[in-house]
């Protein structure tokens, strides 16, 4: 029995490595292609549509100025641009610093939300937002985030020009990764997604997530699926299921980019990867029991892969990593054979490949430093994940339970310094 376990927990891992560099291979043929499309959607000259860009932002002080600086400086028609920062439940000078914008620029609209309908978390926020704006096309940024000055074009253009698209993800971009070791795995962490999950889904599969920023979609579409999930703590991927169901499908353009804030101690990151785990479990929950029902059939396709990475790969590895510690103390009789442990060795090299393609493709990133990273990502920062999914597993089930209200998880943020500038200040 622990031997069946053993190579049964094996063959998930390899499942999901193999998968991954399909997805891998995928990512490099979309960023080979994917700015094909500008120029002739440039020379198309279409009326641009009018943008609401939403700011939910709950004791924000600290960066929500350098925020309403990038918006300012994008490169989008001022007379079709409406910034939207709602100011949910504010302690701090959030909601001062964003009133002196508003008064100095007519485009700027601040949005004071107050209990009992605020500071329930980001959905919330959101819809109030959505009620207060007057777009045509709505975009998120979280109160971290600095765009370049071309990312809401972008945006706008490969929705504008695409009628199948209900909406358009960019990429993100972690603008301090120089800060410590942490940063800079969540900074290898984020290209991989990116050119992995993202891109790599939308090649094959024309399937691509909603993340919490840097999105365009269209206000019929939001209006028909009724806004947000406030009872989602990940309403990201949530709302990329309804989206797909309702018929539309999402593009990844990663032409469109903005830097943000990542969390610099462990402490602050585990609160947020702890909310992320806990939303797409959620969702996962939420959809599974109706997946043949849904539309889309290539998102049935999707939830299954969220459910067999938050359930069955971290069990897999869980099993493997126990039965073969405890091997070490423990005579369990394991017959690992020469042949497991080949399947080991190769699964650990397969894992730094994928990550340095992907690396690659941001050129910068390629370097030294980050292959030894690298290396010892694996038996750290990624090892780490266990033990914060089933975290997280289990404070959605109490929550389930005990039906608990949702609240702010909003992320700590820190002072910027020379290590995270965004190039969005650099211009001129």
């Amino acid at each position: 029995m622990t031997n069946t376990l053993f190579y049964v927990s094996l063959s998930v891992i390899w499942m999901m490595l193999l998968y991954h560099m399909f997805l891998m291979q995928g990512g490099y043929f979309h960023y080979l292609r994917y700015r094909r499309s500008i120029p002739e959607w440039e020379k198309n000259e279409k009326p641009l549509p009018k943008v609401s860009i939403l700011i939910p932002a709950h004791n924000e002080e600290m960066v929500i100025e350098r925020t309403i600086k990038a918006m300012l400086r994008l490169d989008y028609p001022k007379d079709k641009l409406e910034i939207v920062v709602i100011n949910d439940n504010s302690r701090d000078r959030t909601g001062e610093i964003a009133d002196d914008y508003a008064n100095k620029y007519g485009y700027v609209k601040v949005v004071h939300t107050k209990p009992p309908h605020a500071g329930k978390g980001k959905s919330g926020a959101l819809n109030q937002g959505l009620a207060h704006s007057t777009g045509e096309v709505i975009i998120v940024y979280d109160a971290d985030n600095t765009p370049e000055r071309k990312a809401v074009h972008y945006l706008v253009l490969a929705l504008q020009n695409d009628p199948t698209a209900g909406a358009v993800v960019g990429k993100f971009r972690v603008v301090n990764a120089a800060k410590n070791l942490l940063t800079r795995f969540i900074n290898i962490e984020t290209i991989c997604f990116q050119w992995m999950a993202q891109a790599g889904r939308y090649f094959w599969f024309r399937v691509t997530t909603i993340p919490g920023t840097n999105i365009a979609i269209r206000r019929s579409l939001l209006e028909e699926l009724g806004g947000w999930d406030e009872k989602a703590l990940a309403e990201d991927t949530e709302l990329t299921i309804r989206v797909y169901n309702a018929g539309y499908f999402i593009r990844f353009f990663p032409a469109a980019i903005t830097w943000e804030q990542e969390p610099e101690s462990w402490k602050v990151w585990w609160k947020q990867r702890t909310r992320w785990a806990r939303g797409n479990q959620y969702v996962v929950l939420k959809f599974m029991w109706r997946l043949f029902s849904l539309r889309k059939k290539s998102i049935m396709f999707d939830l299954i892969y969220f459910f067999f990475t938050y359930f069955l790969f971290f069990l897999g590895v869980i099993v493997s990593d126990v039965l073969f510690v405890t091997n070490l103390f423990v005579d369990l009789q394991l017959q690992v054979g020469i042949v497991a442990m080949i399947l080991w060795v190769l699964a650990y090299f397969l894992y730094v490949t994928e990550v340095m393609i992907a690396l690659s493709i941001e050129r910068t990133e390629l370097n030294v430093k980050n292959f030894l990273i690298v290396l010892l990502m694996y038996f750290t920062y990624s090892q780490l994940w266990i033990v914060l999914v089933v975290y997280a597993l289990y404070l959605e089930i109490k929550r389930v339970l005990f039906r608990q209200e949702l609240k702010w998880y909003k992320t700590e943020r820190f002072s910027a310094d020379k290590k995270s500038v965004p190039p969005s200040e650099r211009q001129v």
